[in-house]
C-alpha cells in the first residue's frame, strides 16, 4: 500500500496524476491516452519516475491501460469519483492549493 507522509507529499505522483485528471485529447497523439514516454517529456521528469508513479496510480485504479506497445495511459474519473476518501492518493490529487490552474486550461 502506498503512504504518504503529509510533511513530504510526492510532488512528482501529485504532478503525474494532475496531468491525466486534466489531460484533453488535443494534447496527446493518440486519442486513446497518452504514453509514458509523452507524458514525461510533456512534464519535464525522467520517464522512469513517470512510470513508476503510473504504476502506484495504476495500484490505486486511478488510471488504465489501454495497448501493449506503447502503453497509453487514461486517467479514470469514474473510479476516482469512487475512491474512498481517505485514501491518500486520493487527497494528494485533490489539494489543489498549491495548483497553477492556467497549465492545464487555455482560456
Amino acid at each position: 500500500m502506498f503512504t504518504i507522509d503529509t510533511e513530504t507529499e510526492d510532488i512528482e505522483l501529485k504532478k503525474v496524476g494532475l496531468e491525466l485528471m486534466f489531460m484533453t485529447p488535443e494534447k496527446c497523439s493518440d486519442p486513446e491516452g497518452i504514453s509514458a514516454v509523452e507524458l514525461s517529456k510533456h512534464l519535464n521528469m525522467d520517464v522512469e519516475i513517470v512510470k513508476k508513479k503510473l504504476r502506484i496510480l495504476l495500484k490505486h485504479n486511478i488510471v488504465r491501460v489501454i495497448g501493449i506497445n506503447p502503453k497509453l495511459w487514461k486517467f479514470d474519473e469514474y473510479n476516482f469519483q469512487r475512491m474512498d476518501e481517505e485514501d491518500p492518493v486520493y487527497n494528494l490529487l485533490c489539494s489543489f492549493d498549491d495548483v497553477d490552474f492556467d497549465r492545464y486550461f487555455e482560456y
